[in-house]
């Protein structure tokens, strides 16, 4: 029985066996060099974006902080001032102005931004930046429970109203059609921007 022998290896198949392992390493060095630069590009781009978004979140930050200042503005410089003229022209004999009124009973709590009253009758006034549908549902829970937790208003007829830098025709028709007064920037001042012959909701 025959049986063959590999030969053994010569001096040029190990030399050539290494120059092979040789190139091989080169070549999975580069590719390890080019998987790092990439990756270390996708970190730099990574780190750009974060810084970004933290620039965009700021911005944002800031602007809101401006908004709520404008509200503030809103508030305190046309609304309030105006709303006894603009009641009393509606019939509402009203004289005092509250803002900022808070209760809390039995575990409900109430926030009311503006409460105009007199002997028998109250205001209840809302103040947003720009007025939505969702608006005016939320202040129609809190006309709801308004003299149970203000219970020293039980015996006047109380009023609600809406006040917006802006708002659609579509959430004023909304409003006017839940009963509410809505106050709308004009200008440089603030009206009523109900038709005459709007009839208002008595809570």
């Amino acid at each position: 029985m025959l049986t063959f022998e590999e030969p053994a290896p010569t001096f040029e198949d190990v030399w050539r066996m290494f120059h092979e392992m040789e190139i091989y390493q080169r070549e999975r060095s580069a590719e390890t060099s080019e998987l790092f630069r990439q990756t270390s590009e996708q970190f730099r781009e990574t780190d750009k974006k974060i810084q970004e978004t933290d620039r965009i979140v700021k911005n944002l930050s800031k602007q809101l902080g401006e908004l709520g200042n404008r509200l503030g503005e809103f508030v305190e410089q046309m609304v309030a001032p105006a709303v006894v003229r603009l009641f009393r022209a509606q019939g509402l004999d009203v004289h005092e102005v509250y803002s900022n009124i808070a209760s809390k009973r039995n575990g409900e709590a109430l926030e009311i931004d503006l409460l105009v009253v007199n002997d028998g009758v109250l205001v209840a006034v809302e103040c947003k930046s720009q007025l939505t549908s969702a608006h005016v549902d939320k202040h129609l829970e809190r006309m709801e429970k308004l003299k149970r937790l203000l219970p020293l208003y039980k015996n006047h007829r109380a009023f609600g109203a809406l006040a917006a830098m802006v708002a659609s025709d579509e959430v004023k028709n909304y409003a006017q059609a839940q009963g509410f007064y809505v106050l709308c920037q004009n200008g440089e001042g603030i009206d009523i921007s109900n038709p005459e012959t709007f009839t208002p909701q008595v809570w």
